[in-house]
């Protein structure tokens, strides 16, 4: 997103048609994620990451040397097609190579190297492409990309024990109340951060008072908090998987109503970010591997579309926080309206524990 100005100019396009560019990005997650794991569905697990890293591979290599707007929208959107796909099946992968008591933490690991990226890939990529073009970056990404893609076809074993469930089986899994609740609780839980956080630089800049420069080591603070939730949420729920899931969804609604307050002044509202990023991916480990339990017979697609449901959270989030915005409430209520959407996720999360619990039959002679 830092680059938008310079891809703008560069191909002669104006900034909010650059900024499609990460629209079609979101766009491409949603929709390509389910396709490939339908795809992919039949082959080997390591065949199927290998082949959706090679199209990551060969979408960013496009991207570099795309000659015009529109070829580089569509690289970008065969690029984004792997995304959800990759993490939705590397999250079975991941809880399949480790013992059963630590499932969560090894998505959590996973899922803390998409953040890492974020944090860290972000502002260095920002920095390659003003010095050297925005092209730069793109060779940078596919490099990366090729070096990803040697470090799984070393370390993953070849045989997962894992059997490839059929397209059938895949999509019979929908059908289940269950996966399709912790679909919408991660459609809720996203949505209640990014209502808020789409809007925290002129929060910060306008309410709170910092400076952009400011901004930028905020959300580096705001980036240590979503590493630290990663590996706090993926203990946490292999622990205990929906006690810690409600009591981080209950914590994120106090810590965002609190929010309200606290970002009047400076240090309050920095000791309030950073634990508001700890709980960000603190849900994260537990719906993933929730869904993943969930859909245990074929959970390659439930998994990726997971990954799905995240992205559209991102997009209704922003979208609330502007539709509030435009009519006229203030930034500093934004939180508020965060606070709620997390409300709304935890009182699905209560419900699909309570038809859960009834399922389960209980001993006999028990009323």
């Amino acid at each position: 997103m830092g680059l938008l100005p310079n891809v703008a100019r560069d191909l002669g396009v104006s900034i909010p048609a650059a900024g499609m560019l990460v629209s079609g990005y979101a766009l491409g997650v949603t929709i390509g994620a389910p396709i490939l794991a339908v795809v992919t569905a039949k082959m080997p697990r390591k065949a199927a990451l290998l082949a959706l890293i090679g199209v990551f591979i060969v979408g960013n290599l496009f991207c570099a040397i795309a000659p015009g707007y529109a070829t580089l929208m569509v690289a970008r959107v065969v690029t984004a097609f792997c995304h959800g796909a990759f993490f939705g099946i590397g999250s079975v992968v991941a809880s399949n190579l480790v013992a059963p008591n630590k499932r969560a933490q090894a998505i959590a690991l996973m899922f803390t190297g998409l953040t890492l990226a974020n944090v860290l890939g972000v502002p260095l990529g920002t920095a390659l492409g003003q010095a050297f073009g925005w092209r730069a970056t793109f060779w940078a990404v596919t490099g990366i990309g090729a070096l990803a893609a040697a470090a799984l076809a070393f370390c993953v074993p070849k045989r997962l024990e894992m059997p490839a469930a059929g397209i059938a089986r895949e999509f019979g899994v929908l059908r289940n109340p269950q996966v399709l609740m912790v679909l919408g609780i991660s459609v809720l839980a996203s949505a209640s951060l990014f209502t808020v956080f789409t809007y925290i630089a002129p929060i910060l800049e306008d309410v709170t008072g910092f400076t952009p420069h400011d901004v930028t080591l905020v959300l580096l603070l705001f980036g240590l908090g979503l590493t630290v939730g990663g590996t706090v949420g993926g203990k946490l729920a292999d622990w205990r998987r929906i006690p810690s899931l409600v009591a981080t969804l209950a914590s994120i609604g106090v810590v965002l109503a609190a929010f309200a307050g606290t970002m009047r002044t400076p240090l309050p509202a920095l000791v309030t970010i950073f634990v508001w990023g700890v709980l960000a991916f603190a849900i994260v480990p537990p719906l993933q591997i929730l869904i993943v339990d969930r859909a245990s017979h074929a959970p390659n697609l439930a998994s990726t579309l997971n990954q799905g449901a995240f992205n559209l959270g991102n997009a209704l989030g922003a979208w609330l926080g502007g539709t509030a915005i435009h009519a006229g409430v203030p930034l500093a209520k934004l939180p508020w309206a965060g606070a709620a959407l997390a409300m709304a996720a935890l009182a699905l999360t209560l419900w699909s524990a309570s038809l859960e619990r009834r399922a389960v039959p209980g001993p006999a002679g028990c009323a």
